[in-house]
């Protein structure tokens, strides 16, 4: 978790929260760093919640199952909440297969804080990626239970957007989402 730019007299009372969701591998991490640079080149205190490391730390008690997951995302929103009440928006990166769990962490946010963001680049291009070597793992049975692979990713029907980072460049991506 990355928290820079905050200081007390700049907290704002709108602060809000990007959610940011999609495959391992879809740009989620390199999107929130970037949105949160762009915010806090504007004055505006940010912190990314990033998934992985989330499960270093934070999360790190909690495995792979559907109930595990769930109690991944509300850690996120729950932090999302804190931060926003304090001030500070927050940039979340977490792949949050489950839309019910999604729907659960907007709520505790906020839906008038809370921009959900589908980072939808294919399945091929994130495999194609695979910077951790997951999806080599997971075709392999060396990995159990990985999300597009074993495990369901469920899309979000209607986000405020979608982003494909195999076709849209980072600068586009980030205006993009400074508008949504």
């Amino acid at each position: 978790m990355a928290c820079e730019g905050f200081a007390p007299s700049q907290a704002r009372a709108q602060a809000g929260t990007w959610w940011l969701t999609g495959l391992s591998g879809a740009g989620k991490t390199t999107l929130a760093q970037a949105l949160a640079q762009a915010l806090r080149l504007r004055g505006e205190p940010t912190c990314v919640i990033d998934g992985d490391e989330l499960r270093a730390g934070l999360c790190q008690d909690l495995g792979f199952d559907d109930a595990s997951r769930a109690e991944n995302v509300r850690r996120a929103a729950h932090m999302a909440q804190l931060l926003n009440a304090n001030g500070v928006h927050a940039v979340v990166a977490l792949i949050s297969p489950a839309a019910e769990a999604r729907a659960r962490a907007y709520a505790t946010i906020g839906p008038q804080r809370c921009t959900e963001i589908h980072v939808s680049t294919p399945l091929a291009v994130c495999e194609q990626r695979d910077a951790k070597g997951l999806y080599a793992r997971a075709r392999s049975a060396q990995l159990a239970g990985m999300t597009g692979v074993q495990a369901p990713y469920e899309p979000p029907h209607s986000p405020a957007l979608r982003i494909d980072t195999s076709v849209t460049p980072l600068h586009d991506a980030v205006q993009q989402l400074l508008k949504a």
